[in-house]
């Protein structure tokens, strides 16, 4: 199928195609019929892309401190590597779609396949959306109607937040299509409505919609045709609705408003407010957020856990409903806002049209209404040589989950080895395609099942969401491929112990099963070259590791308990894994005791872990989560015989009291993550078993989730430390 992608490095639009994506747990998937473009935001993206270097910096000034803070304690190679890959990925457009369902995945109601639909599906030929945020379309509206039902919703949005009653005036500031569809609701509730802008052919839609207008074009005074349709009161709200970088909306809009008078920003102004207008006037100023209330809350789009309509009235999935129901009822015309068309695969034409003239609903069409529905295909070739020859000595590489690690670490890593790259699966299609191009995969697919059926694939890499690591290395091992599985291994004891039992049957029937886990900080070359000179003097060392790993919100996929584990499961096992591998022993006792989670926001993942092994050897792991991001993120201590070890951040490692140990540098942050790929390559290419034991790898990862789960309540601990609370494994 097609997809749109907007490129963030110089604001090319690109028409990939990319496999049709497959509906997961509480997902539908929609085979667009149009969607539309909404002519401000996706242009600012386009433009922004455009921008040179210099100028994306100036627009983004919040992230230029962000690097500048990363390049302090990372260096400039490892951020500069970071900035050009965020850049250098395209990103999906599109938000506002009208389509057919065509699947429904586990746990979706209220919808069935043969549905109408809008959505906030990007510009595609087939969407994969939640139920939340789509909305069945009235028999009597058609899809040129229906494709604004997004776009209206954010105005919808906007005017709840005003509050606007029969009788009051509200001004609109920008009439594009959000304001244009503004103007149409609050008409619909009895509101005058006074419309600002300076196109000519946008005022006459909105004295069509029933609004009075003022031309700013023509220099006419908004304040005073406030003043004068109101008996110099000033108007009851206004909404600004326009797409600039100057503030003179906001101030206009101070002074056209009556004492205590509402002001919502819709779209996107500068924000240099005068005091003295606010102030006088007791005036309240609100930002809108998009659809209305479950935007950006994971439990509501993502999840499904509707908002009840007794508490919350106006949810966003019920702002499209609300939507769609005043254009069934006729009160929102859209006919008049549609400027231009083009099919799907000319998507780079309706851009240029923003730019290239007066430009209003432009709308993008894949032509498949009254059409047949035909099986989409889940497979993509990206290599004109496929199927290519496995029996060329290489190791046939294929990857599930082609995110932002896999793509600029782990197939990165795995193209500087002799490994033949196969097949990638992502869940949308997208990101595995964009990568397959690039890294030069023969297929690419929505389709895991491929990956473990194709025969030219020796070694699959899970790079997917925490949770699915488990099973995903299980059924690479029952298929008799070699598993390279991101960091966690598993997020419970039971996934580890069926994880466990795959590696053991295969072991049983002769397979010779291998498991490698991307425990990447051991193979750093400063790690490599400590353990050599502690093993050397034969003592065994003391460790402290501080990691300073900075708050991620709560609200991230990581934090979710049942899909990412936490940050303890999550990362803190790299540090348990090189404590072990320094230690060069078993682990025989391991504690954790940290913040309780009434102590603050991420008590959860503030936690010390302590380890003792076979040998004498002991650790202490400061997984820290509380502090500041102007500090360098890991530092490794080790004491022994005399000598102390300090690794900073995996730039520099210095001994003191150890005249043999020669100091490690590197350019970057070297984490070894290249090398712990190269050496998973090596094994496999000489039959040789994984670098890490599986005993190992087992060992490292039933201590990280009972240390978790003991410590965490989100996972069934007691959080908290002391005799009661601390946790104890061994």
């Amino acid at each position: 199928m097609k997809q749109v992608l907007q490129s963030l490095k110089d604001g090319s639009t690109l028409v990939e195609t990319v496999p049709a994506p497959r509906p997961g747990r509480g997902q539908v998937v929609v085979r667009t019929h149009k969607t539309l473009i909404s002519a401000g935001t996706e242009r600012m993206l386009v433009d922004f892309g455009k921008a040179n270097l210099l100028d994306k910096a100036r627009q983004q000034p919040e992230k230029v401190a962000e690097v500048i803070a990363k390049i302090r304690t990372d260096g400039l190679a490892t951020t500069l590597e970071a900035v050009q890959s965020k850049l250098g990925q395209p990103i999906p457009m599109g938000y506002s779609n009208v389509g057919t369902v065509t699947a429904v995945g586990a746990g979706v109601t209220g919808l069935a396949v043969g549905d109408r639909v809008v959505s906030n599906g990007h510009h595609a030929e087939m969407v994969r959306v939640p139920p939340n945020l789509c909305a069945k379309v009235p028999a009597g509206v058609g899809d040129d109607t229906a494709v604004f039902t997004v776009v209206g919703a954010i105005a919808l949005q906007g005017i709840r937040l005003a509050g606007p009653s029969l009788g009051e005036t509200v001004a609109v500031t920008g009439l594009g299509l959000i304001g244009l569809m503004a103007v149409q609701l609050l008409r619909a509730q009895g509101v005058r409505v006074l419309g600002i802008d300076m196109d000519p052919a946008k005022l006459d839609l909105a004295r069509r919609f029933g609004a009075e207008t003022v031309d700013l074009a023509k220099a006419e005074d908004p304040v005073a045709k406030a003043a004068a349709l109101t008996d110099g009161h000033g108007v009851d709200a206004v909404l600004l609705t326009a797409a600039t970088k100057s503030s003179t909306p906001v101030a206009q809009a101070a002074r056209m408003c009556r004492k205590r008078g509402r002001i919502v920003l819709v779209g996107v102004t500068g924000l240099s407010l005068n005091r003295a207008d606010f102030y006088e006037k007791e005036l309240t100023f609100q930002v809108s957020c998009s659809y209305g209330p479950g935007r950006y809350d994971p439990a509501y789009e993502q999840h499904g856990q509707d908002y009840p309509i007794g508490f919350v009235r106006w949810t966003e999935q019920r702002n499209f409903q609300a939507v769609l129901a005043m254009m069934a009822s006729g009160a929102v015309r859209t006919d008049a806002l549609v400027s231009h068309r083009f099919p799907l695969d000319r998507a780079a034409d309706a851009y240029g049209a923003l730019s290239g003239g007066p430009a209003l609903g432009v709308l993008l069409e894949t032509g498949v209404e009254g059409l047949p529905d035909t099986a989409p295909a889940e497979s993509v070739s990206l290599d004109q040589n496929s199927p290519r020859p496995a029996a060329d000595g290489r190791v046939g590489v294929s990857f599930i989950g082609a995110g932002n690690y896999a793509g600029r670490v782990l197939a990165p890593a795995v193209a500087k080895t002799v490994a033949r790259f196969e097949i990638v699966a992502s869940g949308g299609g997208v990101s595995g395609t964009l990568m397959g191009r690039a890294r030069g995969f023969r297929t690419s697919t929505t389709d895991t099942d491929t990956v473990f059926a194709d025969p030219a694939t020796d070694l699959v890499v899970v790079s997917t969401p925490h949770n699915s690591h488990a099973a995903l290395a299980a059924r690479a091992l029952e298929a008799g491929k070699a598993a390279f599985v991101e960091k966690p291994l598993a997020l419970t004891l039971a996934d580890l112990d069926a994880l466990e039992r795959a590696y053991d049957t295969a072991a049983q029937a002769g397979r010779s099963p291998f498991l490698m886990v991307g425990f990447n900080r051991r193979f750093s070359p400063h790690v490599q070259a400590l353990r050599a000179r502690l093993n050397a003097r034969a003592a065994p060392p003391a460790m402290v590791m501080t990691v300073n790993a900075g708050a991620i919100p709560l609200d991230h996929w990581t934090q979710d308990p049942a899909q990412g584990g936490g940050r303890l499961i999550g990362e803190a096992c790299h540090f348990v894994d090189l404590a072990r591998y320094l230690a060069d022993a078993p682990i025989v006792r391991a504690q954790i005791d940290g913040l309780r989670p009434t102590a603050g926001a991420h008590g959860h993942d503030t936690a010390t872990i302590t380890l003792g092994f076979a040998n004498g050897a002991v650790a202490t792991i400061h997984y820290f989560a509380n502090g500041h991001k102007g500090v360098a993120k890991e530092r490794i201590e080790v004491f022994q015989a005399g000598a102390v070890y300090a690794l900073d951040n995996f730039r520099r490692t210095r001994a003191v009291g150890d005249k043999g140990f020669k100091t490690v540098r590197s350019r970057g942050q070297d984490k070894g993550n290249a090398a712990c790929v190269a050496a998973t390559i090596d094994s496999l290419t000489r039959a040789a078993p994984a670098p890490i034991p599986a005993a190992e790898l087992f060992e490292v990862s039933r201590t990280v989730i009972d240390l978790a789960t003991r410590f965490d309540p989100r996972l069934g601990g007691s959080a908290g430390g002391g005799d009661d609370n601390g946790a104890a494994a061994g």
